[in-house]
């Protein structure tokens, strides 16, 4: 007789094998993790050939699904991508190790030593969507911060996922480290989703979502543990009148265009109208001409026929594609205003070679990134030196901005006493 083991039980069971297998890498030393890291992505570089064979599966699937273009390239897996994936492992073995770093210590007028180390936070649900290299850096982030990770990608994306599991897994074993600190939920039934929202039973520590806005506003409507996540990577560029013609003209482009999909990508471009004589006609002739749609509003389809009008719901909209919104502002005052009220907490720029509009936009901006004359889409863990990111977090506790080692630990207060009572 066949006993079938039901979504729970199959759910709970990876939950409490990661609980274990994470007591272990709470104490695993530095240069185990980096053995693994390291085995990881030699195994990474070897299976090129298998993992793209099983992407290539996916990417037939998503196309007879009639899935549209950005999907596909979040989706899609070449020989550069497996080498950045690689790059990206080993990058994060070279990070110092941020378990047991003491944070601050003191030591009180009773004598009483007190230290703020950093521990990891223990099993890390990460639920995505389409990005089979979310896998590789998750599941590689979780193990250098002594987390184990229970992985539950996409279904568009679960040949791809399965293969770089399999190297990751392989890498663990080289080490001598459990397998079971890096899971793949085996199945694409939604029912899982639920399960691990609920926490598995308490064995899960905290969930971080990557995907689309339904995804991310389920997760954060329904789970019972903590969630770092981000709900929409509404992101704007705002050239300001003193700003550089062509590097204006250059960062736009990059913000915009240089990968539609990822969510640093700039989805509204606002323009000083004291400076829109000479930028205006430039930055919206590089962007069609580069293939980008422009929704503008009534100053900006003056500048050029080939806008086309803005509708109110464009200002708030994350596009994921090559369609930008761009409107005419009077300074920087009402910028701010505009990122104010539309943006989404994520990352904004701006332009200018005023030091005093930069240093206000940097000060004033309630973003997770503000930056000064660079591209939106520099909100990336690994360009800020992280090796690679579980996501960007845009909420304001614990976390936020690009969640890299340090992020995904927390700590706890080692207290030492020679004796010391109360009075």
């Amino acid at each position: 007789m066949t006993v079938t083991m039901t979504n729970r039980d199959m759910m709970m069971t990876l939950g409490r094998a990661a609980r274990e297998a994470q007591k272990l890498l709470a104490l695993a030393p530095t240069a185990q993790k980096n053995e693994a890291l390291m085995a990881m992505a030699a195994k990474i570089r070897r299976s090129g050939a298998d993992i793209l064979s099983e992407n290539q599966r996916d990417l037939a699937n998503a196309q007879a699904k009639g899935i549209k273009g950005s999907f596909v390239d979040r989706l899609t897996l070449n020989d550069a991508r497996l080498a950045a994936m690689a790059k990206g492992l080993e990058e994060i073995a070279a990070l110092p190790d941020p378990v047991g770093q003491v944070m601050s210590s003191w030591t009180r007028p009773n004598g009483l030593a007190i230290s703020r180390v950093r521990v990891p936070i223990g099993v890390i649900g990460i639920i995505y969507e389409s990005r089979p290299n979310v896998t590789a850096d998750a599941g590689s982030l979780c193990l250098k911060s002594g987390n184990a990770a229970i992985l539950r990608g996409g279904s568009d994306s679960f040949h791809s996922s399965a293969a770089i599991i399999a190297c990751l897994q392989r890498g663990l074993d080289i080490a001598g480290l459990p397998r079971t600190a890096i899971q793949m939920v085996p199945t694409a039934d939604r029912d899982c989703v639920g399960l691990m929202l609920e926490g598995l039973g308490g064995t899960i520590d905290l969930i971080v979502p990557r995907g689309g806005k339904s995804l991310v506003a389920r997760v954060q409507q329904d789970a019972r543990v903590p969630v770092f996540s981000h709900l929409e990577g509404i992101c704007h560029v705002y050239v300001d009148k003193a700003a550089d013609i062509e590097m204006a003209k250059a960062i736009v482009l990059n913000a915009k265009m240089r990968r539609t999909s990822v969510c640093g990508a700039a989805e509204t471009i606002l323009i000083d109208r004291a400076g829109a004589e000479k930028v205006l006609k430039p930055i919206i002739a590089t962007l069609i001409e580069a293939g980008c749609e422009v929704r503008g509003d009534e100053a900006c389809r003056a500048a050029d026929p080939r806008v086309r009008p803005a509708a109110d719901e464009d200002w708030g909209k994350e596009y994921g594609d090559a369609i930008v919104a761009m409107k005419l502002v009077d300074g920087v005052g009402e910028a701010m205003a505009h990122i104010a009220r539309y943006g989404s907490q994520h990352t904004d720029s701006i332009v200018t070679e005023d030091e005093a509009a930069a240093r206000r936009f940097l000060t004033e901006v309630d973003s997770a990134i503000v930056l000064h004359n660079a591209s939106t889409q520099f909100a990336d863990g690994g360009e800020f030196g992280f090796g690679a990111e579980i996501g960007i977090a845009t909420g304001k506790l614990h976390a936020r901005g690009p969640v890299g080692v340090e992020q995904l630990t927390t700590f706890k207060y080692q207290v030492r006493g020679s004796g010391q009572i109360r009075p």
